[in-house]
């Protein structure tokens, strides 16, 4: 089987401005001597993609989005369309966060068109999937986390396989410190591939699952090291410039 190249995401949120290129130089600076053997993604706030697009153009980082309209244009005051953000020099969008499907009530119906149209676009589709704790509670988390992402992709030609990734960012995990026992996350992701593999056995096995939910340096090594985790969604601590290189350093030879 062919190997799968992990990707590392940083979801900025809403935190940055454009005194904040200095972040972007300083690990562009400091990943130059590593060998790394991962690709690594920032979502920057969509005020400063231009901006930063620009610095990372001679680099191997790339600059993506973390949220898109479903429509490529129209009478949509205040949303970004998917064309926008290629026009502004974005690679990929998160769609389906976690904080955007509770506080904007987004649908997984809602976040399948909005892959549609990434992908129609020429984008990657980060999808994010992830269980409540009461769901996990009542034993129903990797369920759900299925029916999720089943209910969230959108029907693929072969071509956009190779711009789909999957993150599954357990609610009750993000910003909290805590994270999933080995075997759950084992179980979860084993799960998400089947579920991939299902629809397609040759892209579904190539497909990049990331984990997200309070990802640091200091449990990179353990969450990242699990089969089937193909990289890491990661929030913030990618505001931070050493933690991001002390969670890269994991890819580092």
């Amino acid at each position: 089987m062919e190997r799968i190249l992990p990707l590392v995401v940083g979801n900025w949120k809403m935190n940055g401005h454009f005194a904040d290129e200095c972040r972007i130089r300083a690990l562009l600076c400091s990943l130059e001597p590593l060998s790394l053997r991962a690709d690594v993604i920032i979502c920057p706030p969509a005020t400063l993609i231009r901006s930063f697009s620009s610095l990372v153009k001679e680099s191997g980082v790339a600059i993506g989005a973390q949220d898109c309209h479903t429509a490529l244009s129209g009478p949509y005051t205040g949303d970004i369309s998917s064309s926008m953000l290629v026009d502004a020099g974005a690679k990929a969008v998160i769609l389906g966060h976690s904080e955007r499907r509770i506080a904007h009530g987004e649908t997984s119906h809602i976040v399948r068109k909005k892959a549609k149209i990434a992908h129609q676009a020429g984008l990657t589709a980060i999808i994010c999937i992830g269980e409540s704790e009461a769901e996990r509670v009542r034993g129903e988390g990797a369920r759900f986390v299925v029916d999720q992402l089943r209910a969230s992709l959108p029907d693929m030609p072969d071509c956009c396989w190779s711009r789909l990734v999957i993150a599954y960012e357990p609610v009750w995990a993000i910003g909290t410190g805590d994270v999933p026992a080995p075997a759950e996350l084992e179980e979860v992701h084993s799960m998400i591939r089947e579920e991939l593999q299902s629809l397609s056995l040759e892209y579904g096995r190539k497909t990049r699952i990331l984990y997200g939910g309070s990802v640091r340096s200091s449990n990179v090594s353990a969450l990242l090291s699990m089969k089937n985790v193909d990289g890491a969604l990661v929030g913030g601590a990618s505001l931070q410039v050493n933690e991001l290189l002390g969670i890269l350093s994991f890819y580092a030879s």
